[in-house]
């Protein structure tokens, strides 16, 4: 049974700002030892881990992405949000919510695809 599912626009401009929403139906947005985390897999680069928050709302990102990439969590909606700021075609990948107690990606969304073109 699928808990995380990954919603976007799909289609991005360049420069734009890419918003990918985290639905979290299993009930466990509250839940103090998860990690909330997107990744993203790429024919070009392979598989890349974007960052996570905590349930505390502590957030990280990767150095390469640090710049652009803000995550906020709103518990109401169970919702878990990557803003990606300046879009370029080499963010044209898969994007993931994965969720897992730190380091681990237990849980997996489906992905949702994301392409960058004018």
């Amino acid at each position: 049974q699928v808990q995380l599912q990954e919603s976007g626009p799909g289609l991005v401009k360049p420069s734009e700002t890419l918003v990918l929403t985290c639905t979290d139906s299993g009930g466990s947005i509250t839940t103090t030892y998860y990690y909330w985390n997107w990744i993203r897999l790429s024919p070009g680069k392979g598989l890349e881990w974007i960052g996570f928050i905590s349930a505390s709302g502590t957030t990280y990102f990767s150095p390469t992405l640090k710049s652009r990439t803000s995550i906020v969590r709103d518990t109401s909606k169970a919702q878990v949000t990557l803003q990606l700021t300046s879009v370029t075609p080499e963010d044209t990948a898969m994007y993931y919510c994965a969720r897992g107690r730190i380091g681990t990606f237990e849980d997996w969304g489906q992905g949702t695809q994301v392409t960058v073109s004018s």
